[in-house]
């Protein structure tokens, strides 16, 4: 059964939230002044929550066109992928021209620096990212050549949740988060109250949080090799 449309509103979490903290009485509604401080209160949680976490539901494909000669693409308002500046990148991956497709490596910035040489140009094998406030400077490696510019770069980013600006609008993260952000504010609103009551919103908060980030993951199992280089030793990945 398909929820309405106000289930996951701004509105309704507050309202919920400060029933749960004892903040308002049954039949009560909130006033326009705790919408609105509360409304703030929630997106600070719904921003912080971003960094806890994969949130399968945030990630998203992006594709960049390759430009011959090319290094560095900036993720960001009014750069070549003008975009809100994503959290990060988990992962890449090239789509030739004819359809094929090879990962692209994503190195730190100390391998980054240890390049012999950024100028050359060829078949693009890794990239990396340096993060700044507002964007995400992504520089690959080697640059792009002719051939690889016939195809595309796909970088896996994991995009900003957005923010509520009227109580009306409906949360970024679905619906079987409600419980989560209902009793995450209530935890953020109750100092003050009754210490059964505090106690109470913050082990439900914890609770139902912690379910989800469990069940946020991939469907499919994950399993770790050890990749054997050269003949001395290996490295784990």
């Amino acid at each position: 059964m398909t929820a309405p449309a106000s289930f996951n509103t701004a509105a309704r979490l507050i309202k919920y939230a400060m029933r749960d903290a004892g903040l308002l009485a049954k039949g009560q509604e909130p006033s326009s002044l705790d919408l609105a401080e509360n409304m703030n209160r929630l997106n600070d949680l719904v921003n912080m929550w971003q960094i806890g976490g994969l949130k399968l539901f945030l990630l998203s494909d992006v594709s960049v066109t390759p430009v011959v000669g090319t290094q560095t693409y900036t993720f960001g308002p009014g750069g070549e992928v003008d975009m809100t500046k994503p959290m990060r990148i988990v992962d890449a991956y090239y789509l030739s021209s004819s359809s094929t497709l090879r990962p692209l490596t994503g190195i730190s910035q100390r391998d980054w620096n240890r390049l012999g040489s950024r100028s050359t140009v060829g078949a693009t094998t890794s990239y990396y990212v340096d993060k700044q406030s507002t964007y995400l400077d992504v520089s690959v490696w080697p640059s792009p050549d002719t051939s690889t510019a016939t195809g595309t770069f796909h970088f896996i980013c994991q995009t900003q949740a957005t923010n509520f600006v009227s109580i009306t609008d409906t949360s970024a993260f679905p619906m079987e988060w409600a419980m989560a952000l209902r009793w995450g504010l209530a935890d953020e609103i109750c100092t003050g109250q009754p210490q059964a009551i505090m106690n109470r919103c913050a082990m439900r908060a914890a609770e139902f949080k912690s379910a989800l980030e469990d069940w946020d993951v991939e469907d499919v199992s994950v399993t770790f090799t050890v990749e054997r280089q050269g003949t001395g030793g290996g490295s784990f990945r």
